[in-house]
């Protein structure tokens, strides 16, 4: 995708143009749940390009017992002595489920070759292996998408700074995260290398500019619906009748709103 050279896409003009496609997303799950479709979608990319924010994007207005969002991490000393796929399939979706992975199997391609907690021969099985595990899903009739979320050096470095000053995102900083700062090319050599054994037709890489964030948030949302099959499902006619006598009043004490909050 060519940079972007337009400005910041403001959050009002952002939640005007997400609106009509949350709607959509309400739809597709409606469409998943009715047909028993499972949907797998797996975020990856730069550390601070945004993966969380298009993840609550996608589920926000989603059930949280049909959607489900997967970030697994470190594996314990048993998992490593598993088939590396094997602690991923457990959180596959059954009929009617959609499960959105926050950094997946590929974990073992970008972050654990570039800080060398992958040795290369593991790399190299797992860029092997990893298309036939997808045809493997596909196959049996599991809808994947993989989507690679890109920011700039600069970019990165300012969200790096702003989790590192801000208190309410300070947690969002690993001791990981400031050691992959001197490795941006590092990542950059392995994710090419990854999208050139794993961009497969069966399973193809959809790569965003995720420069600005909102509008990448858009960019993704928007794909993943365009490239569902049909999803329109009428919502189930539900009727309210007029209650026939006056509504019942909790008689135990109700918490007043705060005085003192500035409501505007």
């Amino acid at each position: 995708m060519a940079e972007n050279k337009h400005k910041k896409l403001g959050r009002k003009h952002y939640e005007n143009l997400l609106e009509p496609m949350l709607e959509e997303l309400v739809g597709m799950a409606r469409w998943a749940a009715t047909t028993g479709a499972r949907i797998v979608v797996l975020f990856e990319g730069r550390d601070t390009a945004g993966k969380g924010g298009a993840i609550k994007a996608v589920s926000g207005q989603l059930n949280p017992r049909q959607c489900r969002t997967v970030a697994l991490g470190a594996p314990s000393e048993r998992e490593r002595g598993q088939w590396y796929f094997q602690r991923y399939i457990e959180h596959l979706p059954s009929r009617g489920e959609i499960v959105l992975f926050d950094r997946s199997w590929y974990n073992r391609a970008g972050v654990e070759k570039v800080m060398g907690f992958a040795t290369a021969g593991e790399v190299k099985r797992f860029l092997q292996q990893v298309p036939v595990f997808e045809r493997l899903l596909i196959d049996d009739g599991i809808l994947l998408f993989k989507y690679w979320l890109s920011c700039d050096q600069d970019k990165q470095e300012e969200r790096l700074n702003e989790r590192l000053i801000d208190p309410l995102k300070r947690w969002k900083l690993s001791p990981i995260d400031v050691a992959a700062r001197e490795k941006y090319e590092d990542y950059t050599k392995a994710r090419e290398d990854m999208l050139k054994a794993t961009h497969k037709k069966h399973a193809p890489w959809t790569v965003v500019d995720f420069n600005d964030q909102r509008l990448g948030r858009l960019t993704l949302v928007r794909d993943l619906l365009d490239r569902l099959p049909d999803t329109k499902v009428d919502p189930p006619t539900i009727r309210m009748e007029r209650l026939e006598h006056a509504p019942y009043n909790e008689k135990y004490s109700v918490l007043k709103p705060i005085k003192d909050f500035d409501l505007g």
